[in-house]
């Protein structure tokens, strides 16, 4: 996972603005509704529509750009900022010579319900544009104004929202993750009112735009135009039916960003069936490299979902502070439906609707197979990275993932930080035969248990999340009526609920100090384990020195110093919101290097990754990679 940027680009090689090399093969290749009619409307038959009219920012202006994501266009990062038209080219208020712009039609089951057609609502295809040989990348603007698809909205984005998409999209890109790009970050005069602490009070916020990029935005959803009547909503595709065009989008993905694929069937159902598979082993790589840095999407619906495997809309997204199986990013899923544990599963939920949206363009039975390979790939892809994250590379033990588990389990008992305890157990001292096991790793237990919440935290974390009279219910029944009880409490949401409640008993009935004696016990307990697995990685070979280096590289470069946590995207929006666009940039400037030690608002050293000599708990830095303030509790993200 670790960090490959684009170089900067010489300014000699870098194109202009206005000679973007634009291919726009998906208008070409698709159908496309060009009515010109204005207002959100139901689209038949297509899968884009042309828009003819655009709506201008009031005085746009760079918040930020992205060096990197810029140079994949052939972009020069000075040569834009010198361009006095750029802010408006990049905001959709001039239109780029070369663009057609245009949004794109799609459904998608939101929260487990199909919701008939959504579309892009606050976002405008400009075009494609072809930079190389072999890559050519589809440019969007979002937040510039409505579509036919925006429904009741204004086809806006605030400036908060839109510092988080651009900050994030670039974070997930630096840290190996498949990802959407972005490329800018534009503000203006233009406001809107909003409400975001959803306290029904509104305030005006300024409209601004990110310039986003990947191959192609096609979704699962995108498929879902073709769906003939839901049971449960009621609700139809606007092109239910028209197997021709689904036919035709279908084509046109495989043979554009799966041409392997095309070139080695020609019997199209085999054709389709090595499509799905390929996009089903995508989706369990990533959402494995989500789990393995914490990052919780927070909505993955099937709208949410690329068909190419990249990360995709950044809305109420998290990363984990403390490790918690049950973390929600999104204020608005009471139930709990899109929590960190639960993103594999429902990403195999979401592939299985894609299935049922291909219809007889897939053999069902043979995508229930791929659909049932799907636990065991992402499962594959997920210890293989957490081995890397544990330095542990020369031999592959069947108890790996149990030790997997058990760091999980006394993370989670502890409230450990989830990103610094990673990154800490590099500091974890190579077993030598003469240790002293507690002596040895109590410097390093030290600062893990200095990353752990505190017991009161503990409390508030373990607090049932259900409503009071719900819990009394369950609990009196299980005094009056055993029988019915058992039956409750076998259910998930219910045996999560009664976990809390023991284990905030617990905390409550305990000694302070008896819990803290215990966490340390715990975790020495676990370090040990630990080293005695590193020291089987030393099985067949004499070169110690080689084994410790490789391990640190690795580590180093698996677990990252520093993540776009929410205390620190706030930071930087109620700067920008000041008008001091400074943080933003600081922060993206971290962001690109997530995984070096000298980087941070100090510019503080730390240890090369590839240094021989092992490392020492003491030498670990924190600054932008700190534990979140008390403040960020409240933060709240919907």
């Amino acid at each position: 996972m670790s960090e490959s940027r684009t170089p900067p680009m010489d300014s000699s090689q870098s194109v202009s603005l206005e000679l973007l090399p634009f291919n726009n093969t998906a208008l070409r290749r698709l159908p496309v509704e060009d009515t010109g009619e204005p207002g959100s409307r139901t689209v038949r038959a297509a899968c884009f529509s042309r828009i003819r009219t655009l709506q201008p920012l009031v005085r746009p202006r760079f918040v930020a750009l992205s060096q990197s994501a810029l140079a994949l266009l052939g972009l020069g990062e000075q040569q834009v900022l010198s361009d006095p038209l750029a802010p408006e080219y990049l905001s959709g208020s001039r239109l780029l010579p070369g663009s057609e712009p245009a949004a794109h039609c799609y459904c998608g089951h939101q929260f487990g319900l199909f919701a008939g057609q959504l579309g892009d609502g606050a976002v405008m295809y400009l075009g494609e544009v072809e930079s190389g040989t072999q890559r050519r990348w589809e440019i969007q603007v979002k937040g510039a104004g409505v579509t036919p698809y925006s429904r009741e909205g204004d086809g806006r984005k605030v400036l908060r929202s839109s510092i988080r998409e651009f900050l994030c999209s670039e974070a997930m890109a630096s840290l190996g993750i498949p990802s959407t790009r972005a490329a800018s970050l534009v503000t203006s005069d233009l406001y809107v009112n909003r409400d975001p602490l959803k306290s029904g009070q509104q305030v005006p916020e300024r409209c601004s735009v990110v310039m986003r990029l990947a191959p192609s935005f096609i979704r699962f959803g995108s498929f879902e135009i073709f769906l003939g009547q839901d049971e449960f909503s009621g609700l139809k595709g606007p092109s239910a039916g028209q197997d021709d065009i689904r036919s035709q989008l279908l084509d046109y993905v495989i043979e554009t960003f799966y041409p392997r694929i095309q070139q080695a069937h020609s019997n199209r159902k085999a054709r389709n069936t090595a499509f799905y598979r390929e996009v089903m082993i995508r989706t369990a790589e990533l959402v494995a490299k989500w789990q393995c840095v914490g990052f919780c999407h927070g909505v993955l619906n099937t709208d949410n979902m690329s068909i190419l495997g990249l990360t995709l809309d950044y809305g109420p997204y998290g990363f984990m502070d403390r490790f918690d199986p049950d973390f929600i990013c999104n204020a608005s899923d009471k139930r709990g439906r899109y929590s960190y544990q639960a993103q594999p599963s429902v990403c195999r939920w979401n592939l299985a609707r894609l299935a049922e949206a291909l219809g007889s363009e897939l053999d069902g039975s043979e995508a229930g197979a791929i659909l049932d390979d799907f636990m065991l790939t992402y499962e594959a892809f997920y210890l293989s990275i957490m081995r890397k994250k544990l330095g542990l590379l020369r031999k592959e033990d069947t108890e790996d993932s149990e030790l997997i588990s058990d760091l999980l389990r006394v993370m989670h008992n502890t409230g450990a930080d989830f990103t610094n305890t990673f990154r800490l157990l590099s500091y974890v001292p190579w077993p030598e035969k003469s240790d002293n096991e507690r002596a040895t790793v109590g410097p390093v237990v030290d600062l893990i248990l200095q990353q752990c919440a505190s017991v009161e935290d503990l409390k508030v974390a373990n607090k049932p999340t259900m409503e009071d009279n719900e819990l009394v219910t369950i609990l009196s029944m299980a005094q009056n009526n055993p029988a019915m009880f058992s039956m409750v409490a076998d259910r998930p949401g219910v045996a999560q609920q009664l976990e809390r409640l023991s284990e905030i008993k617990d905390l409550l009935e305990a000694d302070q100090d008896k819990i803290k004696e215990k966490q340390r016990n715990d975790w020495i307990r676990w370090i040990s384990r630990y080293r005695r697995r590193l020291a089987e990685e030393c099985a067949g070979t004499s070169d110690l020195s080689l084994i410790k280096k490789e391990r640190l590289n690795a580590m180093n470069n698996t677990n990252p110093r520093v993540v776009l946590r929410n205390y620190i995207a706030q930071n930087a929006i109620q700067a920008a919101e000041k008008g001091d666009f400074s943080e933003v940039k600081n922060v993206l400037k971290v962001l690109e290097k997530p995984f070096s030690d000298a980087f941070g608002p100090e510019h503080l050293a730390g240890p090369s990754a590839c240094e021989q000599k092992e490392q020492k708990a003491t030498d670990f830095i924190f600054d932008y990679a700190r534990k979140p303030p008390a403040w960020a509790k409240q933060i709240c993200i919907t």
